[in-house]
């Protein structure tokens, strides 16, 4: 009897493997036919690799036509807001005098470790198309720091201190606008700390333009769960130290040199 479950179950991984392998080969055909139809389209695409155009596959859930509409439209973006290939932190000094984005270690899953602190962020007078630049800024620093093999980070946004002076619905949703149609399939997970009841104002004018992917991977951590919680994502030597962890934070302008 023990014999024939060893079997069954031998069986069963068998099969499993087989379905990766199917859909794996599946998703390999899509990613050339989309790759031959957004070159013809825009000839920069072949800049790019075949995990960029899996992970725009991935966030149109395997849709070619829509994903490629997608691409071609962050190929656009990003001449537009990039226009000599990256931004330097000369277009962004009132952003990152604010001081408030961190990167530093990974957790368990080897995703890099980004840190935001809303209640330091303060929007100003005609800030947003900076705002958005800082943005792109930081997700392609991230992104040039992925560990080899990753292509997804994790994000801690702590609100302490966050007021209605913090408060930004305008330049959240470019935030999020860029980050779910630009760099889609990148943020692996978002935990929210300190965060005080009148966020949930804000939260709510946002919260309807998240999508259902980037919905599940956000989580509103309790402040009496803190600590447990961040580290059964991230070993104490790799958790930033303001949290009880090893690892001092470095701003995110210091990761690009």
């Amino acid at each position: 009897m023990d014999y024939f479950f060893g079997k069954e179950t031998s069986a069963e991984v068998t099969h499993e493997e087989e379905n990766s392998l199917e859909t794996n080969e599946i998703e390999q055909n899509k990613v050339r036919i989309m790759r031959a139809h957004v070159e013809r389209e825009d000839p920069s695409a072949k800049e790019e690799d075949d995990l960029m155009i899996r992970r725009f596959l991935r966030a149109r859930e395997q849709d070619i036509e829509k994903a490629s509409a997608l691409f071609l439209k962050y190929l656009s973006w990003r001449r537009l807001i990039m226009p000599n290939g990256s931004i330097s932190k000369s277009e962004i000094p009132n952003e990152l005098a604010q001081n408030k984005l961190f990167m530093q270690g990974v957790d368990k899953q080897n995703r890099p470790v980004v840190v935001v602190f809303g209640g330091r962020h303060k929007p100003y007078k005609a800030s947003l198309e900076e705002f958005k630049r800082f943005v792109a800024y930081t997700l392609e620093t991230i992104c040039a720091r992925m560990p080899a093999g990753q292509e997804k980070f994790i994000s801690i946004a702590d609100l302490e201190g966050w007021g209605y002076t913090n408060s930004d619905i305008r330049g959240y949703l470019a935030a999020l606008s860029i980050l779910q149609d630009c760099y889609p399939e990148r943020l692996g997970k978002l935990l929210i700390v300190h965060s005080p009841y009148i966020f949930m104002t804000a939260w709510k004018a946002v919260y309807p333009f998240i999508d259902n992917k980037t919905k599940k991977k956000i989580i509103f951590v309790e402040n009496k769960k803190l600590r447990s919680t961040l580290l059964a994502d991230i070993d104490e030597s790799q958790l930033p130290d303001i949290y009880g962890g090893k690892l001092q934070l470095v701003p995110i302008q210091g990761h690009d040199n």
